[in-house]
């Protein structure tokens, strides 16, 4: 050890030299060294050897030995874990080893430890160089958001515009595909979604929050006055009181209360970064204190993941379907595509920007037949044409069986894949035939329910079943508005049937609309965003899948064992208890435990810590959660935000945080991963980002793991928070978790801000997806799903399901309940319980509102905050000087009420009235009105929840009943409403 111990020595003693080096070589350290007075100790456990450090005004001095009464102290267990974890070639897993197993400790306030620990790394990394000069005191930063990567430019720390990524020469080039004498090949840059082109606006909102803000009447020693939140109005406070206000509660609801009396949510995206996301930094924070998490429901998913799982696996990705090498197949093999509840032109997939636009320009090209069947003529089948088919919402499911109806009678069918590749065929094919119940369900029989003449229905299952057809369901594989309906269920389970019938993964029989299954090199690892970053939470994320592995750091734990449905929050508040369904996606049977709140022995919820995003607008009834916000059942609200929107108002404390623009972050264009593994074959290009920090925060805001590190200091926990790491340390630690290491260095990929990650040779693309399962082979596409366990045979042969094929009758349903009329194992047709059938309510309501995901905003992101976007005619329309939201109402419905183009309207029902301006169309039938959810803005004419809202937020009117009654689902497209002329009433009917 007397080799280590003189090298613990040279170390210090040379420590002191770097620090005083290094404020030399640069003013930011210069600056650094002045914001803190104190001495750090540095010694080994047993007080033998050690130096402190003085630092005084920005000057250091150092002396061997021990100090008295240091600040700080690092402590090392020996010499020889000191000059290890000293070395600048130390790895992140030996600190983290070290540390878990108390063999190097931090004494000494949180503020001061970290600050020490934090100045020693900066100086091996300080200003470094990032961005390019672009000229003229201008300087070309990167980004990413939820709609595409971009280029970032600002002078004088102010962004003066924010464009596409477009590629260098250096850059690789874009896959080929050939197909039927042709070569297609993207172009060489990226797209961007409209409203990424916005964010600039958004930056600069005045809508932005930019201090710390309390209640006026909110007195956390006194009167709380829970009953005028969303009315009172707010002052501002600084950091420090906003903080101590926010500490406080936490200590006290949980000395008072117990575990769970702290509930946090969020919404289901966030701003764009794997480590400033809300899977990251959001749950390494609430897992340190100790919380009741919003268990969030399967949304924009629900009809698959508990309906279609049940019939093909597919568990881990929410009942959505893999997607490999379709666009390869579907280009060179397929004949015919119906797009069914699918939207890729407005929806991106999700995260895709643009990107499949080029792609399915080129089924044109090739002359590829065209389906489109949605209740509104979509913005996709506007750009590609073809046959528009418009059902009643919620009877998807009984064209889906007249479809069925028509290849079964007319032997359309591949009924040796049938046969050899499925099971329960004959029991579906008796329900279908009329066998079972005396119902042949005819093309006759589903015009009753649809509106679709028969003839039309014949027609399309005639050239369904005669040619080589790729079927869209959903804007990716696993969303769709059909799957957010009351039979939401049946319809996404019929559309496994269907393709189980046509003989899917053979040549050109697949699923999917071009959006997904590019030919991108799907080995080269980089996390997505649902892998959770620096999170340490394995549980919770899909962080056990890859990234714990490659980036060490310290795990994180809920103690808490208790959760809140996210869609009975206002329930579990206002009524003090609820129940629920697990969604866990490990295996199929994962969807079948009811959970109850309060769980035994813990606290109902007393504080709301809400981060992020919008109920009000996005979620159904939301009605409920206004008045749940002003119950005397929540004792304190605060909330975390970037503007000042949608629930932030009904807070006692706000917490300004800033944009991704503000702040370091790293990632990879449309990569989520977790639950849309692979989800970047989305993309033309797969395009790694370091999200550059291109301006201070405005104003006072903070970055989400500023904020979330500032209290943990208050808490005694900013160490186990940040690991001494600052924002951009955590990116290079990322970094070095990935492959790009082996492509480009970190000095190179910190200037340039991007890397584009090459496409694989043909020869080495990824299989067509289930191509495998077609021929009978063993599972070659790449993805670790499902788990060893689910198989019933052989490792990799077969699907989830117990009979390891397409089933027609589920055994998981049929083992769970095969009495359950809600699902029962095959499927049928259950009519929606709100709408036609709905006798009574249907003659008060006659207009069956659908609400699907919007074209120009990502859910509330980009909408209100006086965007650019609001100057899109077709996303909101400005009437004496307010940006009302648009209803879409067919012309004959609209003469009908005697309303005209651009007149206020109320649409209303017994949940609730917002009001919109008229949009007079023909892309909506008769009977069926259009309006996207996704508000930002709640805006009260009158007692919030009581009273019509003028900010748009359309899903006050849906209704909270569960799609089936053992789910976790919402039905947001059953929803009936009726429209009239506002008049500036504040009464809701």
């Amino acid at each position: 050890m007397a080799f280590e111990s003189t090298q613990f020595s040279v170390i210090l003693f040379g420590l002191e030299k770097i620090l005083k080096m290094t404020a030399i070589r640069t003013k930011t350290f210069a600056r650094r060294l002045k914001e803190k007075n104190l001495t750090a100790q540095i010694k080994l456990r047993d007080n033998t050897q050690g130096r402190y450090f003085i630092f005084r005004d920005g000057k250091v001095s150092s002396q061997a030995g021990i100090h008295d009464n240091p600040d700080i102290a690092m402590i090392f267990e020996d010499a020889e874990t000191a000059v290890r974890l000293m070395s600048p070639a130390k790895t992140h897993l030996e600190f983290i080893s070290a540390a878990k197993h108390f063999q190097i400790d931090m004494q000494g306030p949180d503020e001061l430890t970290l600050w020490f620990a934090e100045t020693l790394n900066m100086t091996m990394n300080i200003d470094p160089e990032y961005g390019v000069d672009a000229g003229n005191g201008v300087r070309r930063y990167t980004s990413n958001t939820n709609g595409g990567p971009v280029f970032v430019y600002v002078k004088d720390d102010k962004i003066i515009r924010i464009t596409p990524i477009d590629f260098d020469e250096e850059d690789a080039d874009p896959w080929e595909v050939k197909a039927r004498g042709k070569i297609f090949s993207p172009p060489k840059k990226t797209t961007v979604n409209p409203h990424t082109l916005a964010w600039k606006s958004m930056i600069y909102s005045p809508d932005r929050l930019l201090y710390p803000l309390k209640r006026v009447d909110f007195d956390p020693n006194g009167e709380r006055n829970p009953q005028n939140r969303g009315i009172s109005g707010y002052e501002r406070i600084s950091w420090d009181e906003a903080l101590t206000i926010v500490v406080n509660e936490i200590k006290r609801v949980k000395k008072d209360h117990g575990p769970g009396a702290i509930m946090n949510g969020s919404g289901s995206h966030h701003t764009w970064g794997a480590l400033g996301y809300w899977l990251s930094a959001r749950l390494r924070f609430f897992n340190a204190i100790g919380w009741t998490p919003v268990v969030h429901n399967p949304d924009s998913w629900e009809g698959w993941f508990w309906g279609a799982t049940h019939h093909w696996g597919q568990s881990a990705r929410n009942g959505g379907s893999e997607t490999y090498n379709l666009v390869e197949d579907c280009l060179q093999n397929c004949e015919m595509i119906v797009f069914w509840s699918s939207d890729p032109e407005s929806t991106s997939g999700v995260y895709g920007a643009q990107e499949g636009t080029v792609r399915r320009q080129w089924l044109k090209e090739l002359g590829i037949k065209i389906v489109h069947i949605d209740p509104y003529y979509n913005h996709t089948a506007g750009l590609m044409g073809g046959k528009w088919l418009a059902p009643r919402p919620g009877t998807d499911s009984a064209m889906v069986l007249a479809i069925a109806y028509v290849w079964m009678k007319e032997n359309l069918y591949d009924q040796d894949y049938v046969a050899e590749r499925t099971t329960g065929f004959e029991k579906w094919q008796d329900y279908v035939l009329g066998k079972e119940d005396g119902v042949p369900k005819t093309p006759e029989w589903q015009e009753l329910e649809t509106g679709i003449p028969a003839k039309d229905i014949r027609a399309l299952a005639r050239a369904w079943g005669s040619k080589k057809t790729y079927l869209a369901a959903g804007g990716i594989i696993g969303f769709g508005g059909a799957c957010r309906t009351a039979t939401g269920t049946d319809w996404a389970r019929g559309m496994v049937c269907l393709m189980a019938m046509q003989g899917l993964g053979k040549p050109g029989v697949n699923m999917g609309g071009m959006q997904q299954g590019t030919p991108v090199d799907t080995r080269f690892y980089f996390p997505g965003y649902a892998e959770g970053g620096f999170s340490g939470d394995i549980f919770g994320t899909g962080n056990f899948l890859n990234l714990y592995q490659r980036m060490p750091n310290i795990v994180t734990m809920n103690t808490v064992n208790q959760g809140v449905p996210r869609l009975k929050i206002p329930e579990a508040i206002m009524d003090g208890h609820c129940e629920g369904w697990s969604a866990d996606a490990k295996t199929i049977e994962g969807q079948f435990f009811p959970f109850k709140y309060p769980s035994p022995g813990h606290s109902p919820v007393k504080m709301y810590y809400k981060y992020g995003g919008s109920h009000i607008g996005t979620m159904v009834d939301t009605n409920r959660y206004v008045n749940m916000y002003r119950s005397e059942g929540l004792e304190f609200v605060v909330n975390q935000s970037i503007w000042f929107e949608g629930e932030a108002q009904f807070a006692d404390v706000i917490l300004p945080a800033c944009t991704n623009f503000e702040r370091w972050d790293i990632s990879e264009f449309a990569n989520c991963g977790g639950y849309i593994y692979h989800s970047f074959t989305q993309v033309n290009h797969r395009v790694a980002v370091l999200q550059h920090k291109c301006i201070e925060p405005l104003g006072e805001s903070k970055s989400d793991i500023e904020i979330f590190l500032e209290l943990s200091k208050r808490l005694g926990l900013g160490s186990v928070y940040s690991e001494g790491s600052t924002e951009l340390e955590w990116c290079k630690r990322l970094f070095d978790g990935t492959d790009l290491p082996n492509r480009i260095s970190w000095k190179k990929f910190l200037k340039k801000g991007y890397y584009v990650i090459p496409p694989l040779p043909e020869n080495r693309r990824d299989p067509v997806s289930f191509r495998w399962y077609a021929e009978g082979r063993a599972k070659d596409t790449p993805e670790p799903f499902p788990a060893p366990a689910d198989y019933t045979g052989e490792y990799r042969m077969g699907l989830q399901t117990q009979s390891g094929k397409l089933e027609f009758e589920s055994s998981s349903l049929k083992r769970f309940d095969p009495n359950d009329s809600d699902r029962p194992p095959i499927m049928k047709y259950n009519p929606a319980w709100e709408g036609p059938h709905s006798s009574e309510l249907y003659a008060k309501y006659p207009l069956q509102l659908i609400s699907p995901h919007p074209k120009f905003t990502f859910h509330t992101q980009s909408d209100g905050k006086d965007s650019t976007i609001n100057d899109i005619k077709d996303h909101r329309v400005l009437i004496n000087g307010h940006y009302y939201w648009i209803v879409r109402i067919n012309a004959s419905d609209a003469t009908a009420r005697g309303i005209k183009e651009h007149d206020l309207v109320k649409v209303f029902n017994d949940r609730g009235a917002v009001v919109c301006a008229a949009q007079l169309t023909e892309r909506i039938p008769p009977g069926t009105v259009h309006s996207y959810e996704s508000s930002a803005v709640y805006k009260p004419v009158g007692e919030p929840g009581k009273s019509p809202d003028i900010g748009g937020c359309i899903n006050l009117l849906t209704p909270s009943r569960m799609m089936i009654k053992r789910s976790h689902a919402m039905a947001a497209n059953s929803c009936l409403v009726e429209i009239g002329k506002w008049g500036g009433e504040e009464s809701v009917s």
